[in-house]
């Protein structure tokens, strides 16, 4: 019977392995023959983690979100100004980010066709949303960025919308978005939702 570290060991191999095929094929090319061709190893060996491409698919997930918790930063500004840092970090503006962004579309189709991952994203959004975002919206209310009026909960929602709207562009168009304009397009769907 292996130690625990080297169980531990190729736990890690086996998860970058996985983020590895993830970033250059999607969720759609997520196989235990791709993993195991990616290792060099056989898919038997894969089955001691993952019994079925849903526990595959459940643990990519699992990397895909801690990635995005390593990565995400803590805005340094109140109000608007923390709302678009909070936005920017989502929008594919860097080699990262970019990766990151290509396996999060890639998982949609997984997650609205099972259950159990759509009720982890729909969790996962909502997190994002109030948690992460809804106290600056909030803030940026009080400080009179935003009309008195409006609801924070819609604003919320209404830039989760904006960012992803322009990932999906951005993904598939990229020379027509460079950082620049993306961050531009930001700031201009900002300045009208303050009017």
């Amino acid at each position: 019977m292996p130690a625990k570290g080297d169980h531990d060991a190729r736990r890690r191999d086996v998860s970058a392995a996985v983020w590895r095929v993830l970033a250059a094929h999607g969720f759609d090319g997520l196989t235990l023959r791709a993993v195991a061709a990616e290792m060099g190893s056989s898919t038997g060996l894969l089955t001691h983690y993952f019994p079925n491409k849903k526990a595959l698919v459940a643990h990519a997930l699992d990397l895909a979100e801690e990635r995005t918790l390593q990565s995400r930063l803590t805005p340094s500004g109140q109000g608007l100004a923390a709302v678009r840092e909070l936005i920017a970090d989502v929008l594919p503006i860097s080699a990262v980010a970019i990766e990151m962004n290509r396996v999060w579309v890639s998982s949609w189709d997984a997650s609205l066709a099972d259950a159990d991952l759509g009720e982890r994203e729909t969790r996962r959004y909502e997190r994002f949303r109030t948690q992460r975002l809804r106290p600056f919206v909030e803030q940026a209310r009080e400080l009179g960025e935003l009309p008195a009026d409006a609801d924070v909960d819609d604003v919320a929602t209404t830039l989760i919308a904006f960012a992803h709207g322009l990932v999906v562009q951005v993904l598939f168009d990229p020379e027509r978005y460079p950082a620049a304009r993306q961050l531009a397009l930001l700031d201009g769907f900002l300045t009208a939702l303050s009017v």
